[in-house]
């Protein structure tokens, strides 16, 4: 599939989504800003694809990362971070989000399992209730978190600065 026909919007993902529940393909869902993708954020998503047949990506947008992180970020636009997630292989479907969190998604693609970093556990996923209460489950994936955008930003700085 070619990386642009990944991103798609909810509605379109969530139709989807009853085919592939009909097909027995289970769906894992993991969200991120991905700004300056780097290692830890492929070693996440792919073991968000480990979980289930199919990963879905949800992606904050540029003002739910300004929110988020403060100003100044993100560095790269979400359309480009989008489409640099929906290059990875691992990655099945990718949506850009506007809310705070992915309660909204949840609800509309009741995943299976909904995929945090490691620097949460599965009972501390602030929308783990919400999946729970479907029968859904929580997970975590990825390498301990020794790799940060904030940290690598830091460093290309200090490289500019030069």
């Amino acid at each position: 599939m070619n990386t642009l026909d990944k991103l798609r919007p909810l509605s379109a993902i969530a139709e989807e989504r009853e085919r592939w529940r009909e097909q027995g393909r289970t769906v894992a869902l993991a969200n991120g800003v991905f700004d300056l993708l780097h290692v830890g954020h492929v070693r996440y998503l792919e073991g968000a694809k480990a979980l289930a047949d199919v990963l879905v990506v949800a992606v904050n947008s540029d003002a739910s990362t300004r929110a988020y992180k403060g100003p100044g970020r993100p560095h790269i636009p979400e359309a480009e971070r989008a489409e640099l997630v929906a290059a990875l292989a691992c990655t099945d479907r990718v949506i850009v989000f506007d809310e705070p969190n992915v309660r909204t998604i949840i609800r509309a693609l009741k995943p299976d399992v909904h995929v945090k970093g490691t620097d949460y556990t599965p009972d501390s996923i602030p929308e783990g209730d919400e999946v729970r209460a479907y029968g859904g489950r929580t997970a975590v994936a990825g390498d301990p978190k020794d790799h940060s955008t904030t940290e690598l930003a830091r460093r290309l700085g200090r490289e500019g600065a030069k």
